[in-house]
């Protein structure tokens, strides 16, 4: 039987993400209980605009890195931060757009570990767009061993997901959209674990998406107030052995918010959004073990011998785990061996995580921006506060961020991100 170095840089990504099971076993910390996913690459924000607002943007003005949290946007690209949505010269003249997007991982512990991310989008007309990403995950180089610590081998896992939208207006207030993707993770490269043989995992999954924008009147200053609504990575679970067992849920994820902007005179304009997060697969249960009549254990996961359980079995379709992720916690944690009450309905609030942003604008040339991200501690404990800033200039647009970690659970701390948008006009 062999075990491979991979796996100490997999729970070390486990415990940065909040989430991570490569290998199918599932990793905890005594009184945590994160929602497990594989494929969690899935749910890192790949711009730097996003990053700065405090991972959101799900309502905020549409732009090139639309995809990620809200591919309805892409219908009202173009529309400047509290522009009237109803009136075309409103919007900017944009017809084709290409983003890049870039941010280093973990640079304390490796110099190779890297997200990288391009995109791309056509406004077919007025009321239709299409757009296009992948996003690459690379993991750098990593030293593979076996259980007595001979060499197998360097390998570089990585994984990347490449996918398309359609995006359309249903008037001039509204707009929806679908997504389809297709996702690899190569983290094992077929080297045996366990005994077993593996392979890359596959998947492939799709985005719902609706968008909401309307102006409004906050005394004597014009705005606007949107909306946006997300279900992503709705697909097949994924498998990392070659005989395709041990499957595991990728991060099907609900996003919403609302997002208000206002006009503070021609030239200025602020933006205000708040937005709620919660995936959409099964909490892991507990087990209550009995060994003899006196010693009682406790352990994570549904074992068919167990004498109680708490929480519900998790091994359902992807569809079952979607309904069952709103009421499925078990309402107890294990902390030194012994179980602790949280209450189940407190467990499930828990599991939603909240996220901030505010976006100065000047003229549509300056963005200033400043965000916060909260997930609670039993649930991975990422709480961070960002900041950027963003230049537009002709067909240009450059963003950055910097991300500053309040714990020691986000892999992007004290970490600048980068983005780059080209878009261009279309005849008037």
């Amino acid at each position: 039987m062999k075990s491979i170095k991979f796996m100490t840089c997999a729970l070390v990504i486990a415990g940065i993400f909040g989430t991570f099971n490569a290998q199918a076993q599932k990793f905890r910390i005594k009184g945590y209980n994160t929602v497990s996913t594989a494929v969690t690459f899935l749910t890192v924000s790949p711009d730097s605009r996003s990053g700065a607002l405090g991972d959101m943007g799900v309502a905020f003005t549409p732009d090139a890195n639309s995809m990620h949290y809200n591919p309805a946007k892409y219908a009202f690209i173009g529309l400047k931060a509290g522009a009237d949505p109803t009136q075309y010269d409103s919007y900017l003249n944009q017809k084709l757009g290409i983003a890049l997007n870039y941010s280093p991982w973990m640079r304390q512990l490796s110099p190779d570990i890297n997200l990288f991310n391009v995109g791309a989008y056509y406004k077919i007309d007025d009321k239709s767009t299409v757009a296009a990403t992948m996003t690459y995950f690379s993991m750098g180089e990593i030293g593979f061993t076996d259980e007595n610590g001979y060499d197998l081998g360097t390998y570089k896992p990585y994984e990347f997901a490449i996918d398309a939208t359609y995006s359309r207006k249903f008037s001039e207030k509204i707009s929806g959209a679908v997504a389809g993707r297709f996702i690899c993770s190569d983290l094992t490269q077929g080297v045996d674990v366990a005994g077993k043989g593996t392979k890359a995992g596959i998947s492939g999954a799709a985005d719902i998406a609706m968008y909401y924008v309307d102006p409004i009147r906050l005394g004597s200053k014009d705005g606007t107030f949107s909306f946006g609504v997300n279900i992503s990575n709705i697909g097949s679970k994924i498998s990392y052995y070659a005989d395709k067992s041990d499957k595991e849920f990728i991060p099907t994820t609900l996003r919403l918010g609302p997002t208000l902007s206002v006009n503070l005179d021609d030239f200025n304009n602020l933006t205000f959004g708040v937005e709620l997060t919660k995936f959409l697969v099964p909490t892991t249960p507990i087990s209550e073990m009995h060994i003899g009549d006196s010693i009682v254990t406790y352990k994570y996961g549904w074992d068919e011998t167990a004498f109680a359980h708490y929480g519900l079995n998790d091994n359902v379709s992807t569809i079952m785990g979607m309904i069952q992720s709103f009421y499925d916690a078990p309402g107890e944690s294990i902390v030194s061996d012994t179980l602790v009450h949280i209450g189940k309905f407190r467990e499930e609030l828990s599991e939603i995580n909240l996220a901030a942003g505010i976006e100065y604008t000047y003229n549509n040339l300056l963005f200033l921006r400043a965000g916060y991200f909260y997930e609670a501690p039993r649930k991975g404990d990422r709480q961070f506060v960002s900041l950027g800033a963003g230049l537009k200039y002709n067909i240009f647009s450059i963003d950055v961020s910097y991300l500053i970690s309040t714990t020691n659970q986000n892999p992007l701390g004290n970490t600048l991100r980068f983005s780059l948008c080209l878009n261009f006009a279309g005849k008037e």
